[in-house]
């Protein structure tokens, strides 16, 4: 009798994998075999009777709380669920190429459980050429996220319908301005690629691009900083057009600030321009997935802030040499 009780382990135990079910099943049994060492043992019937009231009860306290963690297993999926939808919904994927870019996207939200955050970005192929937006909006949670959505829709009608770029951002700063708080805003770098060779950048607010030219790694700074969107009528600055050459080979990088101001045990952010100098590569997939991989490492493993890269590179002539199938004349040629 002194051990028939902690039979009832064994149903408390079985509620934390097991349904229902389950649970009523090793009740069951660990009753049947206190009741079995019970009676062999000659225990008194009262003191045997309570022990195995004791452990009926635990069972089926054990059953229930089995019931409402798989009830609150089952609300988790389907907001997971919902959560994916509303990523996809808000953050398209990417196609690997876009227009005359190779493309490489990468996202991770601070709240892995929630998938989505307030950071943000979209590249689309307009009439105006192929344009692009990466931003990240003040705060977190779901105002952030409806937020990000809120820029992200004005940004993909706009980029259709404005040939002039600046005008793509004043239609999201005027949107904005209507729908913000006065301490809300979001900082971002839209850019377009009008016309080969040549791209156009409009930096609010936001980090500098990191542009890869051969073997070298810089930061394209604003010419004239300007505030970040939703802040223009306080601050009384308008961005200005930055035009950079964008030749074959070269590479732009766009990121978020859950990126540069990650930092690892010893208090120190995570060096971006140096990383992305040692693992810069033909293919924007995996220089993506090296940084990304090399950020996690940086941080422990996990990250404190919702981070956002997306890189951009034209392929170089001698990528298109190697990919062009060979023509029937050269094929007789050789």
């Amino acid at each position: 009798m002194t051990w028939v009780p902690l039979l009832a382990t064994g149903p408390a135990l079985a509620a934390t994998t097991n349904g229902p079910r389950g649970v009523l099943c090793v009740g069951l049994l660990a009753a049947a075999l206190g009741a079995a060492l019970g009676i062999r043992d000659g225990a008194p019937g009262g003191d045997l009777a309570v022990a195995l009231a004791a452990l009926l009860a635990v069972t089926l306290a054990s059953g229930l709380a089995s019931a409402l963690r798989g009830r609150r297993e089952r609300v988790l999926a389907a907001v997971r669920s919902v959560a994916e939808a509303a990523q996809h919904a808000l953050l398209q994927p990417v196609p690997a190429t876009v227009g005359p870019f190779q493309v490489a996207v990468r996202y991770s939200a601070a709240a892995a459980e929630a998938r989505i955050g307030g950071d943000l970005y979209a590249l689309v192929s307009t009439p105006h050429g192929v344009r692009l937006i990466v931003g990240d909006v003040r705060g977190k949670g779901l105002p952030a996220v409806g937020t990000a959505a809120l820029v992200l829709g004005v940004f993909r009608e706009a980029a259709y319908d404005e040939p002039d770029l600046l005008a793509v951002v004043a239609r999201i700063e005027r949107s904005l301005a209507r729908n913000l708080g006065s301490d809300d805003f979001v900082t971002a770098v839209v850019a377009g690629y009008p016309r080969e060779g040549q791209l156009e950048v409009v930096n609010c607010g936001h980090a500098p691009p990191l542009l890869v030219r051969d073997t070298d790694v810089v930061a394209v700074e604003p010419d004239r900083p300007a505030p970040p969107l939703g802040l223009r009528t306080l601050a009384g600055e308008t961005p200005a057009l930055q035009v950079l050459p964008f030749a074959d080979g070269d590479q732009l990088l766009l990121y978020t600030d859950g990126v540069t101001e990650a930092r690892n045990h010893d208090r120190e952010f995570y060096p971006l321009a140096d990383g992305l100098a040692r693992h810069t590569s033909d293919e924007p997939v995996r220089t993506v997935t090296a940084l990304h991989d090399e950020l996690l490492t940086h941080v422990g493993g996990r990250l404190h802030d919702d981070a956002a890269l997306l890189l951009l590179r034209i392929p170089a002539a001698a990528d298109t040499a190697v990919t062009r199938p060979a023509s029937d004349a050269e094929r007789i040629g050789s």
